[in-house]
């Protein structure tokens, strides 16, 4: 039987653990002191609570405890005498005190974590870790490489902020423009890791959805006006993560299971989201690129009033807008579906077809889950079990598996009784 204590724990870890190690490192002026003491005291936590219980706070007990453990640590360094020169040298500076404007330990560390100094790689990864909290064999998963190397890169990622004396920090307004496309890429990755979990027993980890749009609202305050072109960026992001974010209260069942959009209660939507999200769209529009075009598809599903009336052939055209600034296997996945849905399941499993023959490797849980659905939809249940199969298969979420469980077994009754069609009949 599994410990309460520790079970309980992990919730906290995935929802306080970047925050923690935020507040820390601003602190003591190095990301790698402040996840020592963060883990110090997450271990500390599990002998405690289980004799105590656990605090009605447990996320500010985590960050006194790492922040007393990270002082006692500098202080016993800086009595070493001769080496404390040293260990002076070797530690970047803290941060600035907090600035009125600048409030937030989360934006200084998203904004370290993408300093142009790191490879691409090192910043998701760097980014994943401490931002999102997920854990390092999370990250080797979501990669595909194994936890050994990833556990290597973000060594390494952590040694180029010491060496190169990386302040944490949000950087000066003339350097915001050219910082911030980075910035917004990381900020919508751990909003999709919130809204989307990869993996874990939730299919919605909510802390993150909350921080990456209250760090999106900060970020937005934070451009300036004349910069128009990247503030129109930020406030597409802003008002997709907004639109989407919507939806996030009908997504699950009381039993954590997730519901389909063409499921959900549409009255539960959050409407005032959706207002303060359709306000964003009207202040981005006047620029481009991939976050307005998804922005624009989030908009159609918030002000369709039922399913039915969804407009998919703005949504198609939004996807194609996107195809031509983002192009992958996972847009043209989502844009097959639209298709399907547009110009009905048969002309979708086509389109899908493609796309295998253009991208050999574009398996896996999205392309398996999206073929089964169109085949379901198309009345076609044989067709449908052995996509649901491998969709599950190649599920990280254990909510994602419960649903698709639950239309595999749907198919098999149907299949049972009505079995498939031939394709085109």
């Amino acid at each position: 039987m599994s410990d309460p204590t520790t079970t309980g724990l992990d919730g906290v870890y995935r929802a306080e653990f970047g925050r923690a190690v935020a507040t820390v490192a601003r602190l003591t002026g190095d990301i790698g002191t402040a996840e020592d003491a963060v883990q110090e005291a997450f271990a500390a936590a599990v002998r405690t609570w289980r004799r105590d219980g656990v605090p009605a706070n447990p996320g500010a007990w985590i960050t006194t405890a790492a922040r007393r453990r990270a002082l006692d640590g500098l202080r016993r360094e800086s009595a070493r005498g001769g080496k404390e020169r040293e260990a002076l040298r070797a530690t970047p500076a803290p941060a600035e005190p907090d600035d009125p404007g600048l409030p937030d330990d989360r934006l200084r560390m998203i904004f370290t974590c993408c300093h142009p100094a790191l490879a691409p790689p090192a910043r998701v990864a760097l980014t994943l870790r401490f931002v999102c909290g997920l854990r390092t064999t999370e990250i080797a998963r979501a990669f595909l490489q194994s936890e050994a190397t990833m556990a290597q890169r973000i060594t390494r990622a952590k040694a180029k902020i010491r060496q190169a004396r990386i302040p944490l920090r949000v950087p000066p307004a003339a350097l915001l423009p050219e910082r911030t496309p980075t910035v917004l890429a990381v900020i919508y990755l751990m909003f999709t890791e919130g809204y989307f979990a990869t993996s874990g027993p939730r299919a919605v980890r909510d802390e993150l959805c909350d921080e990456a749009i209250r760090v999106g609202r900060l970020l937005c305050d934070l451009l300036p006006v004349e910069e128009h072109a990247v503030r129109s960026e930020a406030y597409a992001l802003l008002a997709l993560m907004l639109l989407t974010d919507s939806r996030r209260s009908t997504r699950r069942t009381t039993g954590g299971e997730l519901v389909p959009l063409d499921e959900q209660d549409r009255a539960a939507w959050d409407r005032a989201g959706i207002r303060a999200g359709l306000d964003c769209l009207l202040i981005a529009a006047e620029g481009g690129g991939p976050y307005l075009a998804q922005a624009r598809i989030a908009a159609a599903h918030a002000v369709a009033p039922e399913w039915a009336a969804t407009d998919w052939r703005a949504i198609v055209a939004a996807y194609d807008e996107l195809m031509s600034y983002a192009p992958s296997p996972a847009v043209a996945v989502n844009r097959a579906i639209a298709v399907g849905m547009r110009d009905g399941p048969e002309r979708g499993l086509a389109v899908l077809d493609e796309i295998a023959d253009d991208h050999p490797r574009a398996a896996g849980h999205p392309v398996a889950a999206a073929r089964a659905d169109l085949f379901r939809r198309a009345g076609r249940p044989s067709d449908a079990v052995p996509e649901y199969r491998a969709a599950i298969a190649a599920a990280g979420n254990d909510a994602a598996r419960g649903y698709l469980r639950r239309r595999l077994a749907e198919a098999e009754g149907a299949a049972r009784t009505h079995p498939s069609p031939a394709a085109g009949s």
